[in-house]
This record gives structure tokens, C-alpha cells and sequence, in this order.
């Protein structure tokens, strides 16, 4: 390598919750450098899953947790060409990369649904997403099963 590897920048806790995981999904959630916004849609959003799921003995950071680890996929399939030909090749996901897809996940696919603010839409994707269902989970299925179509060419790996 030429170059010196860039340093992975600290990413500072949230104020409620004093979690770093928060502090990444609220980056994600974010526009145009609205941090506040995020950070109110992502508390609002936390509210309205302890309503809708108060039976539950957890909490709803604990449930949002839960949700993500639910969407978060193991392989994923990368382009590799050989001999002229392209393989989609199975690979594992670093867990850095791992988090990352899952929450961006998340929040594309609570972009999606219909709904009346983002803090609701953001809420029944999370509850879906406990329940394993919704669209971030059936996204996760289907990273699995393509990787798993293409195991054949898993001794393509990089």
C-alpha cells in the first residue's frame, strides 16, 4: 500500500441514551448536516414503538436493537470477473460494514412506507423489523438467498 490507512474517526456517544450505535444510526438518518432533527425523529420514533409494543418486557432502545440485529445480513454476493465471465460471488460482510448496511437499511426502507412523519414511518419499520418482517428484513432474505444461489462460486473469493 502506498498510502497510510485513513484513522477511523470517534463517534461520540448520544446525549439520551449515552450510546455510540444511536450516535451512528442518527448520522445516517441525517440531512444536510440537521443533526437535532435526527436525533428528535429518532426519540419520537423510540416513543411511538414503546406504545405500540408495551406488552414487551424490554425497552425500546433494547427492541431497536433487537430489530437491527434481525435485519443485519451475515454474506452478501460481490461482481468478480473471471476469464470474461461475471460471478457473483459470495463473501462475508466485516462486522463494521455489517452495522452499517443494516441501518441504512432501516431507514430506506422506512423512507419508503407511507405514513404521516418520518418519526412514525421510522417506528413501524422498526416494529416490523422486531417482528421480522417488513421490507429491511425481506431485503436481508434476499441478500441471504442470492449468496446462497451462488455458493458454487464461493472459491472465487478474493
Amino acid at each position: 500500500m502506498r498510502k497510510a490507512k485513513p484513522k477511523k474517526r470517534v463517534i461520540l456517544p448520544d446525549p439520551v441514551f449515552n450510546d455510540q450505535k444511536v450516535s451512528k444510526f442518527v448520522n445516517h438518518l441525517m440531512y444536510d448536516g440537521k443533526k437535532n432533527k435526527s436525533y428528535k425523529i429518532f426519540y419520537d420514533s423510540l416513543e411511538i414503538v414503546k406504545g405500540k409494543l408495551s406488552a414487551e418486557e424490554k425497552t425500546p432502545l433494547e427492541i431497536w436493537k433487537k430489530a437491527l440485529e434481525n435485519i443485519t445480513p451475515q454474506v452478501e454476493v460481490k461482481s468478480r470477473r473471471i476469464g470474461g465471465a461475471t460471478f457473483q460471488v459470495p463473501t462475508e460482510i466485516r462486522p463494521e460494514r455489517k452495522e452499517s448496511i443494516s441501518m441504512k437499511n432501516m431507514i430506506q426502507y422506512a423512507r419508503k412506507r407511507g405514513g404521516k412523519s418520518m418519526a412514525d414511518k421510522l417506528a413501524a419499520e422498526i416494529v416490523d423489523a422486531y417482528n421480522e418482517q417488513g421490507g429491511a428484513f425481506k431485503r436481508k432474505e434476499d441478500m441471504h438467498r442470492m449468496a446462497e444461489a451462488n455458493r458454487a462460486f464461493a472459491h472465487f473469493r478474493f
